[in-house]
């Protein structure tokens, strides 16, 4: 097809996300995809920006994820995961459990990170009902949660997302009312100080009768605001979790898997979650795939009393063919250096993106591994920004106030240099 002829039937028949149908807001057909770039269906190539919404850390085309995919599909797509396994979910579900903290031993797969969410909470509420067999937890059901925070879009994961600035105040009379404190004014780098952790303190105190668990970004609020805080507040909000009996859930689904610097984000607090949620980089971007880990006395609480079975089972549950790429996806990582090009990563995005530091429609620049943040003074019109962008030959997608990058980390220095010196050119025109 011809890219006009695409784009008109897509514009009759497509919705796309966070748009309207019929919108004006800019859409590029993409042809085909290799290494870090784009190639649209006119011709022109775009040095990626986003890693398509985080998850292509490999970037495009990977020969040997190319080539687990095409090895599975020798033996099955899918099967059905209930009454039978299989040797990818078993050995993935084994590498996840080796790479994770210890405590972290037992892995329940689903389909999306939304849904590991959901999962996550559905776990939270069974294990204080199964290990309140007398009814002494049967108030414990509801959640803490950061504002700025970002969870998800299915309704369980929206309840815990900033009620406010998040993207779901229209649906805010159907959702669970859930309990919300100040995100961290403490940045990462930073101490933690008694009045910053003083409103999760006397909520747990107050409330931990009602509360399964507190959920939370660890270091990186992505899509809530694309914020870093304080390791030492993460530490000293696990350490009032185990002082009020209130689980922690930790949703690593943006931080997994290097992009903080650490391999998983709670690592730079060296603090072990109760239940922990993973997805987008798991495939690197090959399928959709997420999984909820948890300990055994979670597991076995929820297993041993009544009803005996955990209530959740997604049809694509542990899907062969995403199993199998994500073995591979992680066997890459862990046998590149990770660290080093997350650190080369990071100091090219200091260094780039320090430009934009003196435009006046700028308020601030940050950088945290592989993640480097232009927060504007005033939202972005996408309409206009897009396109430029697409002319400078990149693909950055912002939203709200925030222009961000993270790129595949397979981006030479060549390329995230001309990456944020285009950043840089748009936003200038902006000042």
């Amino acid at each position: 097809m011809k890219a006009d002829e695409i784009m008109q039937l897509d514009r009759a028949h497509v919705w796309h996300p966070y748009s309207g149908m019929g919108d004006e807001l800019p859409v590029f057909p993409v042809a085909s995809a290799q290494g870090v770039r784009l190639k649209l269906a006119d011709g022109r190539e775009l040095i990626d920006g986003m890693s398509s919404w985080w998850c292509a850390i490999h970037g495009y085309n990977h020969p040997q994820l190319n080539e687990a995919v095409q090895l599975q599909l020798h033996d099955m797509s899918h099967v059905m995961f209930g009454g039978l396994t299989h040797q990818p979910a078993v050995e993935l579900a084994a590498r996840l459990v080796e790479i994770t903290p210890e405590p972290l031993q037992s892995v329940f797969f689903s389909d999306s990170g939304s849904v590991s969410v959901e999962v996550a909470m559905k776990m939270a509420i069974q294990y204080w009902q199964a290990k309140g067999q007398k009814g002494e937890y049967k108030n414990k059901q509801k959640f803490i949660s950061l504002r700025s925070g970002y969870h998800g879009d299915t309704l369980g994961a929206m309840s815990v997302c900033d009620p406010e600035t998040g993207m779901h105040s229209l649906f805010s009379e159907v959702l669970s009312k859930q309990y919300f404190v100040d995100a961290p004014s403490c940045r990462f780098g930073e101490p933690c100080r008694d009045e910053d952790i003083l409103q999760l303190k006397k909520l747990l105190e107050n409330k931990h009768d009602n509360i399964a668990a507190l959920i939370m970004e660890p270091i990186v609020q992505g899509a809530g605001g694309m914020r870093f805080y304080s390791a030492e507040y993460l530490q000293r909000a696990k350490k009032l979790c185990e002082e009020n009996n209130v689980l922690l859930i930790l949703d690593e689904i943006a931080t997994g898997f290097g992009r903080s610097g650490k391999l998983f984000a709670c690592e730079h607090s060296k603090v072990t979650p109760d239940i922990m949620c993973v997805g987008k980089a798991l495939t690197g971007g090959y399928l959709s795939l997420a999984a909820t880990l948890t300990s055994r006395e979670i597991s076995q609480t929820i297993s041993q009393h009544e009803p005996g079975v955990f209530m959740h089972g997604p049809t694509f549950m542990a899907n062969p063919l995403a199993c199998k790429v994500a073995l591979a996806s992680i066997k890459i990582l862990l046998n590149s250096p990770w660290q080093k090009n997350i650190q080369r990563i990071e100091q090219r995005l200091i260094s780039g993106l320090s430009a934009c530091e003196q435009f006046d429609s700028v308020k601030e620049v940050r950088v945290l591994g592989a993640i480097g943040v232009v927060e504007m003074k005033q939202a972005v019109d996408m309409q206009s920004l897009q396109p430029q962008f697409v002319e400078q030959g990149v693909w950055v997608r912002p939203f709200g106030k925030l222009i961000y990058l993270m790129p595949p980390y397979i981006m030479d220095e060549k390329d995230l240099a001309y990456l944020t010196s285009a950043v840089a050119a748009v936003i200038s025109k902006l000042t």
